[in-house]
């Protein structure tokens, strides 16, 4: 569901997903591509773009670090070269 919100709103899906500096920087990113849009059409895509990658990267900090967490926790799994 934050994916669909990052595309479609990007800074409002960057601040509900903890990331307040990158939705600063979406907005200041959305008022450049409007602008510069009218003469490259593409560039309207960029700031959904720039929250989705945000998005992701955070989503799998978050995953690496409770298989970190759990590996300290409970050891690795077996068969695990140490």
């Amino acid at each position: 569901m934050i994916y669909v919100l990052a595309a479609l709103l990007p800074p409002l899906g960057l601040l509900l997903n903890g990331q307040p500096f990158s939705a600063v920087f979406n907005l200041v990113l959305i008022v450049l591509c409007v602008i510069f849009g009218l003469i490259f059409p593409v560039l309207l895509l960029v700031p959904s773009a720039h929250a989705l990658i945000v998005v992701h990267i955070k989503r799998e900090d978050r995953r690496h670090r409770e298989v970190v967490e759990a590996i300290r926790q409970h050891g690795p799994p077996p068969g695990y070269p140490r």
